[in-house]
């Protein structure tokens, strides 16, 4: 096959690869660049093509590869490596554990806001999180049902307002 044959079909069939680069990459510009990367490679190894074999088969193949090799190369340029004595990698989550402070801070500013609701808002709104029922509530704080649902959701949205901090 000559160089202008193969040109002509992989041009027929490199709109093709677009959809399978995009759903490797999952983005455009990265997407195009994969498709260009194929595209080279094909084109510089084109006397390793059989011809009479599937031509798309053999480009997905490429693409496929070299999004491998890229994905590859980027975590092995990612990863830190300490050439102290320990020899080991530093992203290395192994041996890590958790630092409990945060959440220790968390639990007490969320305990002094709850602290810090009135006791009209407070009492519907711990027998919700313990788990009672809206009617429960209303028949043991001896209040009807719509004033139990607008007092949680009041407790609520102070309780969001003062802890706005830890919201995602």
């Amino acid at each position: 096959m000559t160089t202008l044959e193969f040109t002509y079909h992989i041009g027929k069939v490199s709109k093709s690869l677009k959809p399978f680069a995009m759903k490797l990459t999952r983005d455009y510009e990265e997407a195009n660049d994969l498709l260009q990367d194929t595209l080279l490679k094909a084109f510089t190894n084109r006397d390793k093509y059989t011809e009479g074999t599937n031509l798309k088969a053999w480009l997905y193949t490429i693409m496929k590869n070299t999004f491998i090799t890229n994905y590859q190369r980027m975590v092995r340029k990612n990863t830190f490596i300490d050439t102290s004595d320990n020899l080991h990698y530093i992203n290395s989550m192994e041996s890590s554990t958790d630092n409990l402070a945060i959440s220790s801070f968390a639990m007490n500013d969320i305990n002094r806001a709850v602290s810090a609701l009135e006791d009209a808002y407070k009492a519907p709104f711990m027998m919700y999180f313990r788990g009672f029922k809206y009617h429960e509530i209303a028949e043991k704080l001896d209040i009807p049902i719509g004033t139990v649902k607008n007092r949680i959701h009041i407790a609520r949205k102070e309780l969001k307002d003062k802890l706005h901090m830890y919201a995602n």
